[in-house]
């Protein structure tokens, strides 16, 4: 860690919410020298990235499935930063989409533009000119620079690609880096993502699955790390009103020089609309999408691969399969994950539940029948990153700053999109 600058320490720094970005702000913060006090309205840290408490009658589950890729730097080094072991902590693949009765893309280990050749190539699921024509369009997409026009959607990027690429490849790695389906999702967005997880540098596309609860994952040892430091915690503590005063801020009664909103962006729209009615209101017309996650229960069963690719339909809603036994959290128990979900909340957690059974059923084989074991729904899970959508800035109002992955910027709501916008926040509080 840098020595401190003189003229930084002292500072008294708020932080509104604990999620990854507030948790990146904090930690970014204490680095800086700052008095920080984080307030979290929820009796936990970690946001939508977290771990719901165990009881007599259900394990320990996540309240969602998170994954990082190798591209993800930041958040790989905040974790090294609190004592989390990447190595311990995450199961390293090299990009692999495993379907359940065929072997999808797979890119092998390699400098970039090579991995993905040879992984294209190799991919026997698709004939020869269809494999083809993705590398000729991917070619292009390298030479313009991974641009393209603000208002096309990944349906139109993507059109004159052969049907089984669209669906085998481009549709699933837009739900899960966007949550958002890909007639309705940003095409620029989605390059960017594309450019940093396949062309970035060797390791960029590998897929980290986490062994670890979320909450061991970053919570927890985020606010073990935290307190150590001196900073403070406040859980169970909603921000009830924001005032400027003078060259600093009182939140709730209390002096602050500097304030950063890492809440939900409807927090923040509700705490600044009479210090900046133009962000707030910007703030207000994000549109969310949902993630359902399905738990499954099936004692002795394994699927092909800790993580399965799989093809939704209109009764089959899942895209992805999880296998929590082969990631050393809980044998037996399986995570279907629903993302893009509004469709399936109209029909409720039940009945969701029951389709993702069915499609569960017959695309795997099981040692024992499975069950439903729990259905969760984190209904604002992310927004809707949908071509043309202008986010609010960072910037709200002189020493008060905006962090959360909904922030202006060239990432979805990702986990690396919040980090880095903690640590953006972080360092403009600080000069």
């Amino acid at each position: 860690m840098s020595p401190t600058p003189p003229q930084q320490r002292g500072r008294k720094l708020a932080i509104i919410g604990g999620g990854w970005a507030g948790l990146a702000t904090a930690v970014s913060a204490v680095q800086g020298g700052a008095e920080v006090c984080l307030l979290e309205m929820a009796p936990q840290l970690g946001g939508r990235a977290r771990s719901l408490a165990a009881d007599d009658k259900q394990a320990l589950l996540d309240n969602g499935q998170h994954i990082l890729i190798g591209a993800y730097t930041q958040s790989l080094t905040l974790l090294q930063t609190l004592g989390v072991d990447p190595e311990h902590a995450f199961l390293r693949t090299p990009l692999r989409l495993r379907y359940p009765r065929h072997e999808g893309l797979r890119l092998p280990s390699g400098a970039p533009l090579i991995s993905f050749t040879r992984g294209v190539l190799a991919n026997q699921d698709w004939p020869l000119s269809a494999r083809l024509s993705l590398l000729m369009t991917a070619g292009r997409w390298l030479l313009k620079g991974f641009q393209c026009p603000p208002d096309w959607s990944v349906s139109t990027l993507c059109a004159d690609l052969p049907r089984c690429v669209r669906e085998g490849l481009i549709e699933p790695l837009c739900v899960a880096a966007l949550n958002t389906p890909a007639a309705q999702a940003s095409a620029s967005t989605f390059l960017r993502v594309l450019r940093d997880a396949l062309f970035s540098g060797p390791g960029s596309a590998d897929l980290l699955l986490p062994r670890l609860p979320l909450s061991a994952l970053l919570a927890t040892p985020a606010q073990n790390w935290l307190l150590a430091h001196g900073a403070e915690l406040r859980l169970s503590h909603r921000a009830q009103s924001l005032q400027a005063d003078g060259a600093g801020w009182r939140l709730d009664g209390e002096f602050f020089d500097q304030v950063v909103l890492a809440c939900t962006s409807v927090e923040a729209a509700r705490l600044c609309r009479d210090i900046a009615p133009a962000w707030s209101q910007q703030a207000q017309t994000l549109r969310f999408e949902p993630i359902l996650t399905v738990y499954l229960h099936s004692p002795g069963s394994r699927l092909p691969a800790p993580m399965v690719a799989l093809q939704e339909g209109p009764q089959a809603p899942a895209q992805f399969a999880f296998d929590l036994g082969q990631l050393g959290t809980q044998p037996g128990l399986f995570a279907f994950v629903i993302s893009g979900a509004a469709p399936w909340v109209g029909h409720g957690l039940a009945e969701s539940g029951r389709y993702t059974l069915a499609q569960a059923i017959q695309e795997f084989d099981w040692a024992t029948p499975p069950t439903v074991y729990r259905v969760l729904a984190e209904k604002r899970a992310t927004f809707a990153c949908t071509p043309g959508l202008s986010r609010p800035p960072m910037a709200i109002a002189p020493g008060l700053w905006a962090a959360g992955d909904y922030v202006a910027g060239p990432y979805p709501a990702t986990l690396e999109g919040a980090v880095r916008a903690g640590q953006a926040a972080a360092a403009q509080a600080l000069r």
